[in-house]
């Protein structure tokens, strides 16, 4: 059954209504896609990540990424906590791209912006 012209005009007066009650409610939040994060995560994702500081999720240790004991590299890496050897970020290069397991690290921190010279 192909849909009629009248479930296409209540299709888009939904999503008319639906931009409208999202602009009446100014300072919500606001469901988008994943695109709208390119700004910030672009800030995660640029700056030199062997700075930025991983916890452990197992023992909860902290140290950046450089000072972790890596292992491998030719398909990819494994990286493990020095404190415990748990794996804290792994690493692996495919045909198709890049994959990156973090699920070692319950958290990392990332330096802000440096203040331009004045």
């Amino acid at each position: 059954m192909l849909p009629s012209e009248s479930d296409d005009v209540l299709a888009k007066d939904r999503r008319v209504a639906d931009q409208q009650s999202v602009d009446e409610r100014p300072g919500e939040t606001v469901r988008l896609d994943g695109n709208a994060a390119a700004g910030i995560l672009s800030e995660v994702f640029v700056p030199d990540i062997t700075t930025a500081r991983a916890t452990c999720a197992n023992c909860g240790t902290m140290r950046a990424f450089g000072a972790l004991p890596l292992y491998g590299q030719s398909m990819g890496a494994v990286m493990r906590c020095p404190t415990c050897d748990a794996v804290v970020l792994r690493v692996a290069r495919t045909p198709t791209g890049l994959w990156l397991d973090p699920t070692g690290a319950r958290l990392v921190v990332m330096a802000g912006p440096t203040a331009p010279p004045a």
